[in-house]
Order: C-alpha cells, then structure tokens, then sequence
C-alpha cells in the first residue's frame, strides 16, 4: 500500500463532518529524515527527530488540503524514502462546530457567472486568483500556466493574468475557462476576481492597452 494509499484509507474512516486530521509520518531511516523534512516542508509538519506531525483538512481551508498531503507523500515514495502512516494515539481529528459551509463554486463555473456580467463589447481584462492554500501554488502555477499569470506573494498566493476576447495580449475565453477547469479537475480551491475591463480597444501597432500597477506595465 502506498503512503497516498495509506492516507486515503485512514482520513476515509473518519467521522463524517471533520475539519482536521492529525496524521503521524515516521521515516523508518532515521539518516534520510532530514531530506524527509525538506520534502514535506510545505505541509508546516510538526517535527521530534525522524517522526513529523501532518495536520490535513478536507478542502485545504485553514490547513494543507488532502490532494495536497497525497502529493507531498508522493514525492517522499519518489525518492525511495521508506516511511509509516499512522494515526496518533489521541486526538486524531477534529470534528466541525458548525455546520460545513456550503461548497465554493467551481472556478470554472465562476469564470461563467464573471463572463455573463461583462458588456457585450469587451475586449481585454485584468483578473486575479486567489488560492485557498499555499501548498497549490506550483500546482496551480503549472494548470494556469497556458493564461501567462504572473503571481504574488502574500498571506495566500495570487495569480494575476490578462485576457482578451479577439486579439491582443492575453489568454482567449476558451482557454481561461479550460485552465479554471483543469483547478478544478485538480481539487484546487481559489477565488476568481475581476479587476479591470475594457471595451472596444484598437490595437494600432500594439497588442492591447497598457495598465501599469505599482509602477509597472501589466
């Protein structure tokens, strides 16, 4: 069974409603449990010599997603470093004090609604995804990758990117859509914002208009 095997297997016997799980990861050779470290550095585990607390939530809100983990403990396996899952001998998880919200929309269905307020004449846009977890910002940069985004650092991170509707510079509709879906294939959790549209440009030995934010040309 694998580590992702594994994980699948123990956050599915939970009750239903959880909101976070503890999982323990004990790498059986204590000499690589520093590279262990390194690899699953991300996921901000808790650490005593060759055994790392692993805090997992159901949709990466307020902690490392599930896929999240699974990716992390992929790369550990990748690297033929041997290890167990456990679960620790309390507090094992914790259930939801409310109700669970109800579920985000997808991105792609966001991109949808977004696309169903612009004018009829739009020409090129400025929008920004926020993502719910630190841990898919590679992921994330890879999937959006095709839409030219340009990311910011901050408490979560943000892609930035352009799109124009007929020519010009910036992703097509079709293909910011396709890059939402495939987030969204991937259980990747954002919000999607409109910061800026124009309407009818003309591109005179241009490719588009210029924005400039923070003193630099977007």
């Amino acid at each position: 069974m694998t580590l992702r095997e594994r994980l699948s297997v123990i956050l599915d016997g939970l009750p239903a409603g959880w909101s976070e799980a503890r999982v323990v990861l004990t790498v059986v050779d204590a000499t690589r449990a520093d590279r262990a470290a390194s690899l699953i550095g991300p996921l901000g585990p808790g650490r005593t010599g060759a055994t790392f607390l692993l805090r997992v939530t159901p949709a990466g809100v307020g902690g490392p997603s599930r896929d999240a983990a699974a990716r992390v403990l992929e790369r550990l396996e990748a690297e033929g470093i041997d290890a167990r899952l456990t679960v620790p001998d309390a507090e094992a998880y914790r259930l939801s004090e409310t109700a669970p919200p109800p579920p985000a929309p997808s991105l792609a269905a966001s991109w949808d609604e977004l696309a169903d307020r612009l004018p009829a004449d739009w020409s090129d846009l400025y929008l920004e995804l926020e993502l719910a977890s630190s841990t898919d910002t590679d992921r994330g940069a890879l999937l959006l990758g095709p839409a030219n985004p340009f990311l910011f650092d901050g408490p979560r991170p943000r892609f930035r990117f352009r799109a124009a509707r007929l020519a010009g510079y910036g992703a097509s509709p079709a293909m910011v859509r396709r890059c939402l879906a495939r987030l969204d294939e991937d259980r990747i959790a954002g919000r999607l914002e409109l910061r800026r549209v124009r309407s009818d440009t003309r591109h005179v030995l241009t490719q588009g208009p210029v924005w400039r934010e923070s003193g630099r040309a977007i």
